[in-house]
Protein backbone atom coordinates (compact mmCIF):
# COMPACT_ATOMS: atom_id res chain seq x y z
CA UNK A 1 0.00 0.00 0.00
CA UNK A 2 1.51 3.33 -1.06
CA UNK A 3 1.42 6.75 0.50
CA UNK A 4 -0.66 9.67 -0.74
CA UNK A 5 0.26 13.35 -0.73
CA UNK A 6 3.42 14.98 0.61
CA UNK A 7 3.40 13.39 4.07
CA UNK A 8 6.17 12.13 6.35
CA UNK A 9 7.33 8.51 5.82
CA UNK A 10 6.71 6.51 9.00
CA UNK A 11 9.52 4.42 10.54
CA UNK A 12 11.95 5.08 7.73
CA UNK A 13 15.13 2.98 7.87
CA UNK A 14 17.61 4.85 5.74
CA UNK A 15 20.68 4.67 8.00
CA UNK A 16 21.23 0.89 8.18
CA UNK A 17 24.87 -0.19 8.33
CA UNK A 18 24.60 -2.42 5.25
CA UNK A 19 28.37 -2.69 4.73
CA UNK A 20 28.69 -4.93 7.81
CA UNK A 21 25.94 -7.23 6.55
CA UNK A 22 27.40 -7.93 3.09
CA UNK A 23 28.79 -11.45 2.59
CA UNK A 24 32.02 -11.54 0.63
CA UNK A 25 33.64 -14.42 -1.24
CA UNK A 26 37.27 -13.35 -1.33
CA UNK A 27 38.46 -16.74 -0.03
CA UNK A 28 37.17 -18.59 -3.13
CA UNK A 29 40.59 -18.94 -4.89
CA UNK A 30 42.12 -20.30 -1.68
CA UNK A 31 39.27 -22.79 -1.28
CA UNK A 32 39.73 -23.92 -4.88
CA UNK A 33 43.40 -24.66 -4.21
CA UNK A 34 42.57 -26.43 -0.94
CA UNK A 35 39.98 -28.67 -2.64
CA UNK A 36 42.43 -29.49 -5.43
CA UNK A 37 45.14 -30.48 -2.96
CA UNK A 38 42.60 -32.60 -1.04
CA UNK A 39 41.70 -34.44 -4.26
CA UNK A 40 45.38 -35.11 -4.97
CA UNK A 41 45.93 -36.43 -1.46
CA UNK A 42 42.88 -38.69 -1.72
CA UNK A 43 43.96 -40.03 -5.14
CA UNK A 44 47.43 -40.80 -3.77
CA UNK A 45 45.94 -42.57 -0.73
CA UNK A 46 43.73 -44.73 -2.99
CA UNK A 47 46.82 -46.23 -4.59
CA UNK A 48 45.97 -48.00 -7.85
CA UNK A 49 42.21 -48.12 -7.29
CA UNK A 50 39.92 -46.51 -9.92
CA UNK A 51 39.23 -42.85 -9.24
CA UNK A 52 35.46 -43.41 -9.23
CA UNK A 53 33.20 -46.40 -8.55
CA UNK A 54 31.54 -48.31 -11.39
CA UNK A 55 27.86 -47.44 -11.83
CA UNK A 56 25.24 -48.76 -14.29
CA UNK A 57 24.05 -47.03 -17.45
CA UNK A 58 20.37 -46.06 -17.08
CA UNK A 59 17.88 -44.01 -19.09
CA UNK A 60 16.79 -40.59 -17.88
CA UNK A 61 13.26 -40.12 -16.56
CA UNK A 62 10.31 -38.78 -18.64
CA UNK A 63 9.90 -38.62 -22.42
CA UNK A 64 12.08 -35.53 -22.55
CA UNK A 65 15.25 -37.19 -21.24
CA UNK A 66 14.82 -40.94 -21.86
CA UNK A 67 16.90 -40.73 -25.05
CA UNK A 68 19.97 -40.01 -22.93
CA UNK A 69 22.04 -42.50 -20.95
CA UNK A 70 23.34 -41.46 -17.54
CA UNK A 71 25.00 -43.14 -14.57
CA UNK A 72 22.55 -44.83 -12.20
CA UNK A 73 22.83 -45.38 -8.45
CA UNK A 74 23.92 -49.03 -8.55
CA UNK A 75 23.68 -52.38 -10.33
CA UNK A 76 20.72 -54.67 -9.65
CA UNK A 77 21.15 -58.09 -8.05
CA UNK A 78 19.91 -59.73 -11.27
CA UNK A 79 22.63 -57.98 -13.32
CA UNK A 80 25.33 -59.05 -10.86
CA UNK A 81 24.06 -62.65 -10.87
CA UNK A 82 24.10 -62.83 -14.67
CA UNK A 83 27.63 -61.39 -14.79
CA UNK A 84 28.77 -63.94 -12.16
CA UNK A 85 29.67 -61.44 -9.43
CA UNK A 86 28.54 -61.76 -5.81
CA UNK A 87 27.04 -58.73 -4.08
CA UNK A 88 29.71 -58.72 -1.34
CA UNK A 89 32.48 -59.25 -3.87
CA UNK A 90 31.12 -56.36 -5.98
CA UNK A 91 31.43 -53.87 -3.14
CA UNK A 92 35.04 -54.96 -2.60
CA UNK A 93 36.10 -54.35 -6.22
CA UNK A 94 34.51 -50.92 -6.69
CA UNK A 95 31.06 -51.87 -8.08
CA UNK A 96 28.05 -50.10 -6.55
CA UNK A 97 25.03 -52.30 -5.75
CA UNK A 98 21.44 -51.02 -5.49
CA UNK A 99 19.14 -53.75 -4.13
CA UNK A 100 16.01 -51.61 -4.74
CA UNK A 101 16.44 -51.08 -8.47
CA UNK A 102 14.55 -53.40 -10.84
CA UNK A 103 15.23 -54.27 -14.48
CA UNK A 104 12.28 -53.19 -16.61
CA UNK A 105 13.75 -54.12 -20.02
CA UNK A 106 15.96 -56.86 -21.41
CA UNK A 107 17.98 -54.32 -23.41
CA UNK A 108 18.92 -52.29 -20.34
CA UNK A 109 19.80 -55.43 -18.39
CA UNK A 110 21.97 -56.77 -21.23
CA UNK A 111 23.79 -53.42 -21.52
CA UNK A 112 24.71 -53.40 -17.83
CA UNK A 113 25.72 -57.08 -17.80
CA UNK A 114 28.10 -56.37 -20.70
CA UNK A 115 29.43 -53.38 -18.75
CA UNK A 116 30.10 -55.59 -15.71
CA UNK A 117 31.76 -58.34 -17.77
CA UNK A 118 34.10 -55.92 -19.56
CA UNK A 119 34.98 -54.28 -16.21
CA UNK A 120 35.71 -57.69 -14.68
CA UNK A 121 38.00 -58.63 -17.61
CA UNK A 122 40.03 -55.43 -17.21
CA UNK A 123 40.08 -55.58 -13.39
CA UNK A 124 43.37 -56.34 -11.63
CA UNK A 125 43.01 -57.39 -7.97
CA UNK A 126 46.24 -57.06 -5.99
CA UNK A 127 46.74 -59.56 -3.13
CA UNK A 128 46.84 -58.19 0.43
CA UNK A 129 50.13 -60.00 0.99
CA UNK A 130 52.49 -60.17 -1.98
CA UNK A 131 53.65 -63.73 -1.30
CA UNK A 132 50.22 -65.18 -0.39
CA UNK A 133 47.62 -64.61 -3.16
CA UNK A 134 44.07 -65.72 -2.35
CA UNK A 135 41.16 -66.87 -4.51
CA UNK A 136 40.00 -64.03 -6.77
CA UNK A 137 43.38 -62.26 -6.86
CA UNK A 138 44.99 -61.60 -10.24
CA UNK A 139 47.85 -63.71 -11.57
CA UNK A 140 51.49 -62.56 -11.59
CA UNK A 141 51.35 -61.69 -15.34
CA UNK A 142 48.30 -59.47 -14.82
CA UNK A 143 49.94 -57.66 -11.90
CA UNK A 144 52.83 -56.61 -14.13
CA UNK A 145 50.49 -55.26 -16.86
CA UNK A 146 49.96 -51.53 -17.45
CA UNK A 147 47.33 -50.00 -15.14
CA UNK A 148 44.72 -47.35 -15.90
CA UNK A 149 42.67 -45.70 -13.15
CA UNK A 150 39.98 -44.38 -15.51
CA UNK A 151 36.57 -46.09 -15.15
CA UNK A 152 34.58 -47.43 -18.08
CA UNK A 153 32.86 -44.66 -20.07
CA UNK A 154 29.11 -44.82 -20.72
CA UNK A 155 28.15 -46.47 -24.04
CA UNK A 156 26.50 -44.47 -26.80
CA UNK A 157 22.75 -44.13 -26.30
CA UNK A 158 22.07 -44.63 -30.01
CA UNK A 159 24.87 -45.74 -32.38
CA UNK A 160 25.10 -43.30 -35.29
CA UNK A 161 24.10 -44.68 -38.69
CA UNK A 162 25.95 -43.82 -41.86
CA UNK A 163 23.96 -41.68 -44.35
CA UNK A 164 22.18 -43.64 -47.08
CA UNK A 165 19.51 -43.22 -49.73
CA UNK A 166 15.83 -43.66 -48.85
CA UNK A 167 14.42 -46.86 -50.35
CA UNK A 168 11.17 -47.03 -52.36
CA UNK A 169 9.47 -49.05 -49.59
CA UNK A 170 10.33 -46.37 -47.01
CA UNK A 171 9.13 -43.64 -49.35
CA UNK A 172 5.78 -45.32 -49.95
CA UNK A 173 5.25 -46.23 -46.27
CA UNK A 174 2.55 -44.11 -44.58
CA UNK A 175 3.50 -43.98 -40.91
CA UNK A 176 0.57 -41.88 -39.66
CA UNK A 177 -2.03 -43.98 -41.46
CA UNK A 178 -0.45 -47.23 -40.19
CA UNK A 179 -0.45 -45.99 -36.59
CA UNK A 180 -4.09 -44.83 -36.77
CA UNK A 181 -5.18 -48.15 -38.28
CA UNK A 182 -3.34 -50.14 -35.60
CA UNK A 183 -4.90 -48.02 -32.84
CA UNK A 184 -8.38 -48.42 -34.33
CA UNK A 185 -7.95 -52.19 -34.65
CA UNK A 186 -6.83 -52.44 -31.02
CA UNK A 187 -9.74 -50.28 -29.84
CA UNK A 188 -12.46 -52.18 -31.74
CA UNK A 189 -11.03 -55.69 -31.25
CA UNK A 190 -13.44 -56.68 -28.46
CA UNK A 191 -16.55 -55.35 -30.22
CA UNK A 192 -15.62 -57.10 -33.47
CA UNK A 193 -15.00 -60.42 -31.68
CA UNK A 194 -18.39 -60.19 -29.93
CA UNK A 195 -20.10 -59.34 -33.23
CA UNK A 196 -18.44 -62.28 -35.03
CA UNK A 197 -19.41 -64.68 -32.21
CA UNK A 198 -23.04 -63.44 -32.32
CA UNK A 199 -23.14 -63.92 -36.10
CA UNK A 200 -21.82 -67.48 -35.78
CA UNK A 201 -24.50 -68.26 -33.19
CA UNK A 202 -27.24 -66.90 -35.46
CA UNK A 203 -25.99 -68.97 -38.43
CA UNK A 204 -25.81 -72.08 -36.24
CA UNK A 205 -29.41 -71.45 -35.07
CA UNK A 206 -30.62 -71.10 -38.71
CA UNK A 207 -29.05 -74.43 -39.68
CA UNK A 208 -30.94 -76.20 -36.90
Amino acid sequence: MGFAHNNVLHANHFRKDWQRRVRTWFDQPGRKLRRRNARKTKAAALGVRPLTLLRPAVRGQTVRYNRKLREGRGFTLAELKEAGIGRKEARGVGIVVDHRRRNLSEEGKKLNVERLVSYKQKLIVFPRKAGKPKKGDSSTEDLSASISRVTLPLPESYPAEAPRKITDDERSFEAFKTLRTARANARHEGVRKARAAKKEEEEAAKKK
